[in-house]
Formats: structure tokens, C-alpha cells, sequence
């Protein structure tokens, strides 16, 4: 539907690179070094590397962490919102009124 026509791994690769740059530019804003950002995060600085650079490999939790140290977490929290899922809210409205499951009923023929 609204889909872009880009290959998969190349659309979620474009978003890694640019949250990562997110991550990068909030960090030198406040001034800090990646071993700074790292350390807060609880995480180590090659993992923090990757991230920054958006290297599809690393782990979900490595991006949250420099976020939560960041003190952006929250915003995480707006991805895939269900309010916002315009797709899916038009098939579960178009699937109203229909059966999960279609009954089956008992017969006595043995």
C-alpha cells in the first residue's frame, strides 16, 4: 500500500544509518565522547561504533541503551504505535463482524 519499493534490507539499513547519526550528532552536542556515551549506556565503545554508524547486526538493546543514556528513550516508544498503523487498523476495521474461527458442528454420524 504505502509501502516504499525499496528492498527490504536496503530500506532498513538507510533507517539504522540515519538513527545512528541521530545518536551520534545528540552525543556531540553534549559534548561527549563515545567513551563518555558508552560508559552511560553501559555498553562497550565498539558496540557504541556500530551503532553510530547503524551496522545492521547490532543488537536493538545496544540502540535503546544509548538512547535511554541520551535521555531520548521515549521517543522509541513511537515506533510502530498502533494509532499510527493506518494498514493494519483498515484490516482489523474491514475484518469486523467476522468469525476468528468458523464453527464446526458436532455430528452424530459415527
Amino acid at each position: 500500500m504505502g509501502r516504499s519499493r525499496i528492498a527490504p534490507v536496503a530500506a532498513t539499513e538507510d533507517v539504522l544509518v540515519r538513527l545512528g547519526q541521530h545518536i551520534a550528532t545528540a552525543r556531540m552536542r553534549r559534548e561527549w565522547r563515545q567513551a563518555d556515551l558508552a560508559q552511560k549506556a553501559g555498553i562497550h565503545t565498539n558496540t557504541l561504533r556500530k551503532v553510530e554508524s547503524g551496522a545492521p547486526g547490532t543488537a536493538m538493546g545496544a540502540y535503546a541503551a544509548a538512547l535511554w543514556a541520551l535521555g531520548l528513550l521515549e521517543h522509541l516508544t513511537e515506533v510502530a504505535r498502533p494509532d499510527r498503523d493506518a494498514e493494519g487498523e483498515t484490516l482489523a476495521t474491514a475484518r469486523l463482524g467476522e468469525r476468528a474461527r468458523t464453527s464446526t458442528a458436532l455430528d452424530d454420524d459415527f
